[in-house]
């Protein structure tokens, strides 16, 4: 007789949006923000166990992580009493090390700015190119 394990992944969609947004270090307002709705509405959607597909997509987008990230990201209860006693305010000694990381703002500009600097790169290698198979062209004609 066989057995068969049946493995049911616990996962949380609101919890795994919520960790993955401590992880970058951004606040509920910023990602509102990023995203276009209010804050309010992403505290309710990190309640949510179940989200639809559709703000699974926009969260995503928002956090740069891939939809299947906060879809398949299972719960560890261990993990979750580690975190809640972490990223809360005036919950001991993690409270002064997150309190120092850059904000969040300036590090989306920062970053910003080395996307735009890296798209004039791609710009100007592009212009090489064109320069050289337009000298390569002249010089087989």
């Amino acid at each position: 007789m066989e057995t068969k394990e049946r493995t049911l992944k616990n996962t949380h969609h609101g919890h795994a949006v919520k960790r993955f947004r401590h992880a970058l270090g951004i606040k509920q307002e910023v990602l509102a923000d990023m995203m276009g709705i209010t804050q309010a509405r992403v505290s309710n959607y990190e309640q949510k166990k179940v989200l639809e597909d559709e703000v699974i997509e926009k969260f995503a987008k928002a956090l740069n992580v891939t939809p299947e990230l906060i879809r398949e990201l299972e719960e560890d209860p261990v993990t979750v009493i580690i975190e809640n006693n972490t990223f809360e305010k005036g919950s001991g000694a993690c409270y002064n090390v997150i309190n120092n990381n850059p904000d969040p703002v300036d590090r989306y500009i920062e970053l910003s700015n080395e996307k735009t600097a890296l798209y004039e790169r791609m710009l100007e290698l592009e212009k090489e190119k064109n320069a050289l198979l337009e000298s390569l062209l002249k010089d087989k004609k």
